[in-house]
């Protein structure tokens, strides 16, 4: 999501200053890559670049492709085969992907309503997950759809481009099962006699961060979970230690007593919590009300495991039994084992395990998988009748909201 988030700040930099642009989208990969679909690279009429395609093989004649797109005004289609030597030539670099990869350019016309950047912007305005729709031709270079759609979750309207308008009642049930197992998923569509592919790209929030505890050892925490793109809370009943001066790359400073933490956060399946006051009193209290919740899905502690064990003991002897699904929730000691020492090592440690979590996995070398290192699964199971029913096909409509942690009996 930093790369998007990035991407729309270089847009509306693009915009004030009266320059041409065009996103180019990998929209699909056979074999294998640097980066899968999704990877986006914003590139102005000056050749700024903004995110990335790939490891940086591919910058350069994507920029020229771009260029061309920006100048033809139309959507073009490019395919590199890095295991083609005669495209290694051709490139200038041997890549050594061994993987095929298409992407996508569009020219972005600010002056087009819900043009693909536009599309991006409406899907990170809120916390809240989105399926971003791409159609596009492997066979038909030239004709080129492109991205077009924008489904919130939980939401009853669809925003289109002016031009997809045709296509929009077509996918709402494939959407619903992009939005069930969270995955992205390509489908094979024809439309008058013209085979095109859609791109179903699932969308979720940023991380949301909320470190609970305002000391030395938080901040190298705050930098790391900053140059992730992640949104952070800094939160602690320390009013000279909980400054926006020691924790400038925090997106929220909150000053509370213990029992006032939870309630004053906006918590959804992204947000993520580590306590790290080193005050017991303070961090048992903190994990008092998040036991009456059903977010969030990761809660480090920091310390020793005596010292978790201890919390559970007095929250037993005051009537909270933990059952064992609040406890696979709480991770202490906090972090991967990585040998972590230094501030810093512990804050990449406990990042580490955070996205670790986060995606369901392990938290293991690469080297021992045994399959490709991003899975390709297929899940395309229907949706149930009743979600599928709740979505109803509306052009061009804007959406706000927020979601809140509600506190309630275990």
């Amino acid at each position: 999501m930093k790369e998007i988030t990035d991407i729309i700040a270089a847009y509306q930099q693009a915009l004030r200053e009266g320059k041409r642009m065009a996103l180019a989208t990998v929209v699909h990969v056979e074999g294998s890559s640097y980066r899968r679909p999704g990877a986006r690279m914003l590139v102005t009429e000056d050749g700024q670049l903004t995110g990335a395609i790939s490891g940086g093989c591919l910058e350069g004649d994507a920029l020229r492709k771009a260029l061309l797109a920006i100048s033809q005004q139309s959507n073009k289609l490019v395919t590199y085969d890095t295991m083609d030597d005669d495209d290694d030539a051709k490139f200038g670099v041997q890549l050594g992907c061994n993987g095929i990869v298409h992407i996508l350019f569009e020219p972005i016309d600010p002056l087009k309503k819900n043009h693909p950047v536009e599309l991006l912007i409406k899907a990170t305005r809120k916390r809240i997950n989105s399926v971003l729709i791409t159609l596009f031709s492997m066979t038909n270079r030239t004709n080129q759809p492109g991205t077009g759609i924008l489904l919130i979750s939980d939401e009853s309207e669809i925003t289109s481009a002016d031009d997809f308008s045709k296509y929009i009642g077509t996918f709402t049930a494939d959407s619903e099962i992009a939005f069930e197992n969270q995955e992205s998923i390509f489908k094979t569509y024809y439309f008058s006699q013209q085979k095109l592919t859609a791109f179903i790209e699932f969308l979720k929030p940023p991380v949301s961060l909320v470190i609970v505890g305002a000391g030395n050892d938080a901040i190298p925490l705050m930098g790391m979970a900053a140059l992730l793109g992640w949104t952070i809370t800094v939160a602690d009943g320390r009013a000279n230690q909980a400054t926006i001066e020691r924790f400038p790359l925090a997106d929220r400073i909150l000053v509370a007593k213990s029992y006032d933490v939870i309630s004053q956060i906006d918590c959804d399946p992204q947000t993520v919590f580590v306590l790290m006051t080193h005050n017991y009193n303070y961090d048992l209290g903190v994990l008092k009300q998040f036991i009456f919740t059903d977010t969030p899905v990761y809660i480090g502690s920091l310390g020793p495991k005596k010292k978790l064990e201890k919390m559970f003991q007095e929250l037993s002897e005051e009537g909270i039994i933990l059952t064992d699904d609040q406890k696979t929730r709480i991770y202490g000691p906090v972090g991967l084992d990585i040998g972590a020492e230094t501030s810093e090592e512990i804050a990449l440690s406990v990042l580490a395990e955070i996205k670790a979590v986060l995606n369901r996995k392990t938290g293991t070398s690469l080297r021992l998988k045994k399959d490709v290192i991003h899975s390709r699964s297929e899940k395309n199971s229907a949706p149930s009748n009743e979600k599928r029913a709740k979505r109803k096909v509306v052009a061009n409509v804007e959406d706000e909201g927020s979601n809140v942690c509600g506190i309630g009996p275990m």
